[in-house]
């Protein structure tokens, strides 16, 4: 008698040409992610080459119920690290019937500034570092810490080792092998300053694929946590008081930044980014208010300050960019629940194309 388990893991490559592609969506909160799964003839590798699909966007919170239809397009293609062989995770975005992005479609119209020539010609490279917090399931508070208490004051946790500092390094080491099968850019994790919260790093990620693939890695963690029987917060602030808040914190550059001179042109694109600082704040994630304070290493919300090498600022040069006169920078506002493709292609517009 086979286990539950022998036919979760059977190698379909041995009895048919025949693939799983599960088709990934956002969901109408904006960070709900949704996904179904249906047969491929054979293997594909492009996008392109996928049938469009269609689900029920009135269950959704996308569509009404007398007209529910939405369709989704594939974009982005990922080996499947939970059913592994030929099988893909596709990355997916929205439109109606007729063909128009509908309005939780982000993605729409962060391609329109990617394919840009502007932007094109400058070649962006992003770096996201996504913060997140485990939770036990049942009472949505932080794992490993005493149910209805707290643990000891932030110090020991950052980068910790031990039971008593790290909590969740299994599903932190699941997740980063997984992510480096499917396919995905990620470029390290992290213990966080408050215990229970992680970090992971994707990139350096050209374009439209750095949202791409962020939204890929978030689902493999919800996959992972649901089997774990665990949840994830991408609150900025979980839990009041004297704890970190958690951020996405995005790296950027330009082919002009990364080339001699390009401090010089860092600087500017700063001044810009300053000049739009409540357009960006507006983009940048819900509850931000209650983590851009001044305070846990984080500028406050009305003011936009840059500097070198200072994690209170809005905006970090590093020293090596600063020593070597090119680089890149660090954008510290973004809030974990932020939207990748709003804030990536923001920060393109706003430093490339963006007239003051």
């Amino acid at each position: 008698m086979s286990l539950l388990s022998d036919l979760i893991n059977l190698n379909l490559s041995d009895t048919t040409e025949k693939v799983i592609a599960e088709y990934i969506w956002i969901g109408g909160s904006g960070m709900d992610l949704r996904s179904k799964a249906r047969t491929l003839p054979g293997p594909v590798s492009d996008p392109s080459k996928l049938p469009k699909w269609n689900y029920d966007g009135s269950s959704t919170g996308q569509a009404p119920g007398e007209d529910s239809e939405v369709i989704i397009y594939p974009q982005a293609i990922f080996r499947d690290p939970f059913r592994r062989g030929n099988n893909i995770l596709v990355i997916c975005d929205t439109y109606t019937p007729a063909g128009e992005p509908i309005p939780t479609n982000k993605r729409h119209d962060a391609a329109k500034v990617f394919s840009h020539p502007d932007v094109v010609a400058e070649e962006t490279w992003y770096g996201i570092e996504q913060e997140y917090t485990l939770l036990q399931k049942d009472i949505q508070w932080p794992l490993g810490w005493p149910v209805g208490g707290f643990p000891g004051p932030q110090g020991p946790y950052y980068c910790g080792v031990g039971a008593d500092k790290a909590f969740g390094r299994d599903i932190v080491d699941a997740h980063y092998k997984a992510c480096l099968y499917a396919g995905i850019n990620i470029s390290g994790i992290n213990g966080e300053v408050m215990p229970g919260q992680w970090e992971f790093q994707v990139g350096p990620s050209v374009g439209i694929s750095a949202g791409d693939e962020v939204w890929a890695a978030r689902y493999i963690l919800e996959r992972i946590i649901e089997i774990a029987g665990v949840v994830v917060s991408f609150d900025p602030k979980p839990i009041q008081g004297d704890w970190n808040g958690a951020g996405a914190h995005t790296n950027y550059s330009t082919k002009s930044m990364r080339n001699d001179g390009g401090y010089e042109v860092i600087k500017t694109a700063i001044e810009k980014l300053g000049k739009r600082h409540k357009e960006h704040i507006a983009a940048y994630g819900e509850g931000n208010e209650r983590r851009l304070t001044g305070r846990h290493e984080t500028a406050d919300i009305n003011t936009f300050l840059w500097g070198v090498a200072n994690r209170g600022a809005s905006v970090r040069v590093g020293r090596d960019t600063e020593k070597a006169g090119k680089g890149y920078f660090e954008d510290r506002r973004p809030a974990s629940n932020m939207d990748p493709y709003v804030v990536t292609s923001m920060i393109a517009d706003t430093t490339i194309l963006w007239k003051p």
